[in-house]
């Protein structure tokens, strides 16, 4: 399906492109050929074939969140590079 340039550059606008004619030419052939795929693709017989979202097993590589207790000041502090009277000592972020 041969795109016109008039639709190229209706494109470009919507995406808030500025094209040069070179590019304009290119995208045009671009977007034509993924057209042509497109089309080929609707050609396909699915007949019978569920619709689908996802073609692999949904499996989640993370673990499973379980809370295991909470620390005590002390060990939250342990490794704090500045501390003072029991809490985090931190550079003042604003100016006064």
């Amino acid at each position: 399906m041969a795109l016109t340039n008039a639709e190229v550059e209706h494109v470009a606008r919507l995406a808030r492109l500025h094209l040069s004619p070179d590019e304009l030419e290119r995208m045009r052939g671009q977007l034509s050929d993924i057209l042509d795929y497109i089309a080929m693709l609707q050609e396909v017989d699915v007949e019978g074939v569920p619709p689908t979202a996802q073609v692999t097993g949904l499996t989640s590589v993370m673990r499973s969140d379980v809370p295991v207790g909470k620390l005590s000041r002390e060990e939250a502090l342990r490794n704090a590079p500045d501390k003072q009277d029991g809490m985090f000592r931190v550079r003042a972020v604003f100016d006064e």
